[in-house]
């Protein structure tokens, strides 16, 4: 594994450059660059229609420095499940003799909406490869509408928070266990604000032969209506509220690696985040409240699966 020492890190190419075109202070491209800096090894990508595709590559230039491959908003697993079928192909073959790690790029509606059926597919079929969400909690790309990843009580696009309905009325589904659930070697959460976390479950996910899943929280301030220069404050608490836990689900044992010495509201995470403003009158005190009580639910549900092995 590489070393994770930051005066090393610094010395590093960054394989994704500067002079794309993401909004400035996303969350994407330095989730994009810590899963890089994270590996030793030759890597090929694919990345699905969304953000983070049309904004670094603009028809013939590019901000990869890796063999990079668009595909639709629905399969960037089932690409690069071809892709590296064909590498194995190859290695026997003795065609190839260095080994390669493969890493599909998506965001939440290419990956818990549209891109799920491909994703499942790869996951199942037991694909060695990291399948990396970068979760913004909508689709940002198109307008900043609901995805399944959006959190309860979100204002979105189409499910405007108003007179008839407080934002969304659902809670988001909990993709890192649906994952977990198909038998997979490796699943786990991340965040920015936490690099040594996120770097180190990305080399451990390299290590690990099969399909691997990290779900990486990754705010957009453009639909987040949020300040340019707040991801990883806002990422910070959304782990230190709960909201965003930090774990591992390794050959279906739960291990949360990261416990906050001191647990704040999700109402904290929730206050810089314009698409929340309307939680914060009085009429939807109710709602807010049923937000704080379904984090707490579900930490408390994942510390009782730590504890059970």
């Amino acid at each position: 594994m590489a070393t994770l020492n930051l005066k090393e890190l610094s010395k590093k190419e960054d394989l994704l450059t500067h002079g794309h075109r993401m909004c400035s202070g996303c969350g994407a491209p330095t989730v994009v660059k810590m899963v890089l800096l994270a590996t030793e090894y030759p890597v090929i990508a694919s990345n699905a229609t969304g953000c983070l595709e049309v904004s670094t590559c603009i028809s013939e230039y590019t901000a990869w420095k890796i063999p990079w491959i668009h595909t639709a908003f629905e399969n960037a697993a089932a690409t690069l499940s071809g892709v590296e079928t064909m590498y194995r192909s190859l290695k026997k073959q003795g065609k190839i003799d260095k080994d390669i790690k493969f890493i599909a790029f998506g965001g939440d509606g290419g990956t818990y909406d549209i891109g799920f059926q491909s994703l499942s597919g790869a996951m199942e079929r037991g694909h060695d490869m990291i399948y990396i969400c970068y979760d913004n909690g909508a689709y940002m790309n198109t307008g900043i509408q609901r995805s399944s990843a959006t959190p309860l009580g979100a204002d979105t696009t189409t499910c405007p928070a108003g007179d008839v309905i407080p934002g969304k009325l659902r809670a988001r589904k909990n993709l890192t266990k649906i994952m977990a659930a198909h038998n997979i070697p490796y699943a786990a959460q991340a965040s920015p604000s936490h690099w040594m976390d996120l770097m180190k479950k990305v080399q451990k996910a390299h290590e690990i032969p099969g399909p691997k899943f990290i779900n990486i929280l990754s705010p957009c301030n453009r639909g987040w209506r949020s300040k340019t220069n707040d991801a990883i404050t806002l990422s910070r608490l959304g782990v230190n509220s709960c909201y965003w836990p930090l774990y591992e689900i390794e050959n279906g044992v739960t291990k949360i690696t990261y416990t906050p010495k001191d647990k704040v509201p999700v109402a904290d995470f929730m206050k810089p985040q314009g698409r929340f403003k309307h939680l914060f009158d009085p009429q939807n005190a109710e709602l807010l409240k049923r937000v704080q009580d379904e984090v707490d639910a579900e930490w408390a549900k994942l510390q009782k699966e730590e504890k059970c092995g």
